[in-house]
């Protein structure tokens, strides 16, 4: 379903977020996990794209599956990285003949095994410059029976780690908008404070399109390292942190402390009105069904509005 009718349908969206798996097995337990999600009714569920376009063929296969034999409604990231136009023109096909309705339009990382001297950027260099690929690829490509892709970007409230200019990076966001994207996931923050105040400044910027948020419940203190080395939700509150240290370093007790403050997270969101609760799942089922269940709902439905 095309993102604007998605938000015609729900006041406030729920989705979650996996990742291909390098093995089979993890094929086997990621959707055994699905699963377990599927009672949730999330409005989409999206699909990382590894560095470079070097899960591509994953990608594609995870998201075909998902459209194929579940009832969810997949969002395929899709990457600047590496890609000629043909390159995207292709994969957009492919995603429109498989009945996709949106995509994540993202910039991507640079792979870590790049060679020396190899330009990484080969047609497109922002994700401003991909929406407007995808928008010009609907504008060819829709028909009176299928309507172009819903573009999704993303959005730093904490800011990104590439961009310390403030204000650059909200520019690059409203060229992202100017281009065509229908809606923005924010990347995973621990202090609502801070999607608040980019919220505020999306709008000051004339950013009208709804803004999602990502959560990610903090579950291990080796997931809170790599969180901070990544810079992937890196501001942790003071308060964050003491519970932490209470647990004296039980991985259950992190577990908890972590769940716990993603549900007052999500809680508060609601409470001002936030257009949509993205969850990065890490292919696990259990901390999202553990807030949903904390919040007292029983699928994304009794969320909205609540």
């Amino acid at each position: 379903m095309h993102i604007a009718d998605i938000f015609k349908l729900r006041t406030t969206t729920f989705s979650f977020e996996f990742f291909p798996p390098k093995a089979e097995t993890g094929v086997s337990e990621l959707f055994a996990n699905i699963r377990e999600l599927e009672p949730l009714k999330p409005a989409f569920v999206s699909v990382t794209y590894g560095a470079g376009g070097s899960t591509r063929e994953q990608t594609h296969d995870l998201v075909v599956k998902l459209r194929t034999t579940t009832p969810l409604d997949p969002v395929p990231h899709l990457t600047c990285v590496g890609h000629t136009r043909a390159e995207i023109e292709g994969i957009l096909e492919r995603y429109a003949a498989a009945g996709i309705s949106n995509i994540m339009a993202l910039r991507g990382d640079v792979p870590k095994n790049l060679p020396a001297g190899e330009n990484p950027w080969k047609d497109f260099r922002y994700a401003s410059e991909l929406v407007k690929c995808i928008r010009d690829f609907n504008g060819r490509h829709t028909h009176p029976d299928r309507r172009g892709f819903g573009i999704g970007v993303a959005g730093y409230p904490e800011g990104h780690a590439e961009t310390p200019n403030r204000l650059l990076e909200l520019e690059r966001l409203k060229a992202k908008v100017d281009e065509g994207a229908d809606f923005i996931v924010t990347q995973l923050f621990f202090d609502n404070r801070d999607f608040y105040d980019f919220r505020s400044r999306c709008e000051m910027a004339g950013i009208k399109v709804p803004i999602i948020a990502g959560v990610m419940p903090l579950t291990s203190m080796a997931g809170m390292r790599r969180m901070a080395e990544l810079s992937l939700g890196s501001r942790f509150p003071a308060p964050l942190i003491r519970a932490v240290n209470r647990t004296g370093g039980d991985e259950a007790a992190v577990r908890r402390v972590g769940v716990h403050w993603a549900t007052e997270q999500c809680r508060d969101l609601l409470d001002h009105d936030v257009a949509g609760i993205h969850f990065y799942t890490l292919n696990r089922s259990t901390a999202t069904r553990d807030i949903y269940s904390t919040l007292g709902v029983r699928d994304s439905h009794d969320l909205v509005g609540k």
